[in-house]
């Protein structure tokens, strides 16, 4: 299975790349499913309805095995699941003004292609089909791992630590992330290059990643 989400020349596949979008759908129709009981769940990202701890069971599953994976003593932390796509379209269209206003010699192409980096563009979502997960790791006493940066660190505040395969960060924050990313390919998740917490499986990337010919969840409401 391919887990390094970059293209034959060694680059970064974005979410705005037309191949994800050219995924087609064939939703299995698996619930989404509270996670609260089952992992460790942060409340950084809780929103008023529940949604951020909610995820199609067939990631839950994955994670529940992926957190067996770790050394003892470590647990996965869990920090936000599913995104209702209105939630989703807000967070994109206010990353592309943040960029559009400090960048304004940019055409709308290179601002959209930049903003998905951080943030997917809404209608291939994972986060709205349930499908991605942002998390990290805590030791026995719920204390977070040192990652390189802080969960959700845009590429302009970590000036690109946030990447996961960065030069930048120290050699413990690597070690790390590689036990996070073993646990996780090896349960089936495929990583976000830009971003070491954001892991997926199902969507159209995981599906243009691991070359099938469809994704197993498209976006939906929680209820």
């Amino acid at each position: 299975m391919k887990t390094n989400p970059s293209d034959t020349t060694g680059r970064i596949v974005l979410m705005s790349d037309p191949r994800v979008a050219a995924i087609p759908v064939a939703d299995c129709g698996e619930p989404l499913i509270d996670v609260r009981g089952t992992l460790l769940v942060d409340d950084r990202r809780a929103d008023t309805t529940g949604s951020y701890a909610h995820l199609r069971s067939g990631v839950l599953d994955r994670l529940v095995h992926a957190q067996s994976l770790l050394p003892d003593g470590l647990r996965l932390l869990y920090v936000e699941g599913y995104r209702p796509p209105e939630l989703q379209r807000h967070y994109f269209e206010e990353y592309e003004a943040e960029l559009r206003a400090a960048n304004p010699a940019w055409p709308d192409d290179q601002v959209h292609q930049s903003a998905s980096r951080y943030v997917s563009p809404p209608e291939i979502a994972p986060h709205s089909a349930g499908a991605a997960v942002d998390l990290t790791l805590v030791d026995a006493d719920g204390t977070e791992l040192d990652m390189g940066t802080r969960v959700n660190a845009s590429p302009e505040e970590s000036d690109g630590a946030c990447y996961t395969d960065a030069a930048s960060i120290s050699p413990q924050a690597r070690t790390n992330r590689t036990l996070l990313a073993a646990a996780l390919s090896t349960a089936g998740l495929i990583n976000y290059g830009t971003e070491w917490w954001h892991w997926s499986y199902g969507d159209r990337y995981w599906a243009l990643m691991t070359n099938q010919p469809t994704a197993l969840y498209g976006p939906r409401a929680l209820r």
